[in-house]
């Protein structure tokens, strides 16, 4: 949707004798034009980096000042452009704003990368999604941007990325940007790159259903995302006698936003 128009401030509208006409003409010329909320927030710009911290994704808008991207930064705006035309008339906390921003920006965040679901989920570096301000919402502004940021919904701060993220993923990542979890069971384990200390890595991942199909219910996804694992992390490990594994599923709110996937967790040695 385009920016909201202009509004320009009331004024009487008839006036007689010369003398109110010059008055109003000066009252005119001092008041001006007030721009509306939408037109003074500055859409966002593809390929923009900022400093944010965990604290900044929690939010639903972000009025972060852009850095250069040659300076250190923790994220960068891989996606940009107008909502919908349904959402014109939607509130600002429409529960269909995160299940469409969940789909759009999944499939830009993997072209962005250069990888696949199921490598994405694998990655210590995540993306978040940026509204207008409510002002801005309310004076009509519409649009949407995605970033990728230096850690996850469990990281305390962020690391900083390179000047551009684009193709972080391609071929064989670098362990600097794979997730892995140091701690006695995955649960609770603290998220860290492959290249720190670790007891676990991802390894694989299980996908438990297809756009549109109904939640199967927590039972369901447990039992089939640790069935798989188990035999997934042991192929991983070349089929050892013994071995450990985790494994990491999600509940229904996560599968009503979009994720169809659970997470196979191998215990390592570093």
């Amino acid at each position: 949707m385009p920016l909201a128009a202009r509004r320009r401030s009331l004024v009487a509208t008839a006036a007689t004798g010369l003398a109110l006409g010059l008055l109003l003409a000066g009252l005119l010329s001092a008041c001006g034009e007030k721009a509306s909320p939408a037109a003074t927030e500055t859409p966002p710009k593809l390929g923009e980096c900022r400093v944010l911290a965990p604290e900044d994704v929690a939010e639903p808008s972000n009025t972060t000042e852009p850095v250069e991207c040659a300076e250190p930064h923790t994220a960068e705006t891989f996606a940009v452009g107008q909502l919908p035309d349904r959402f014109e008339d939607a509130d600002y906390d429409d529960e269909g704003l995160g299940a469409w921003a969940y789909e759009t920006c999944s499939q830009a965040f993997m072209d962005f990368l250069g990888a696949d679901e199921s490598l994405v989920m694998r990655t210590v570096v995540s993306w978040a999604w940026f509204r207008p301000t409510e002002d801005a919402w309310d004076g009509g502004a519409r649009w949407y941007r995605c970033d990728i940021v230096g850690g996850g919904e469990q990281s305390k701060e962020y690391v900083d990325l390179p000047p551009t993220a684009k193709g972080l993923l391609l071929g064989r990542p670098q362990d600097t940007w794979m997730v892995c979890a140091d701690g006695p069971t995955v649960a609770g384990s603290v998220k860290v790159p492959c290249t720190e200390p670790h007891l676990w890595r991802a390894v694989t991942t299980i996908a438990l259903g297809e756009k549109g199909d109904d939640y199967p219910g927590d039972r369901v996804v447990e039992v089939t995302t640790r069935d798989f694992c188990s035999k997934s992390v042991g192929a991983w490990l070349n089929y050892p006698v013994d071995y450990d594994f985790g494994y990491t599923w999600f509940h229904e709110a996560e599968w009503d936003a979009g994720n169809r996937r659970s997470v196979c967790w191998a215990k390592t040695e570093q």
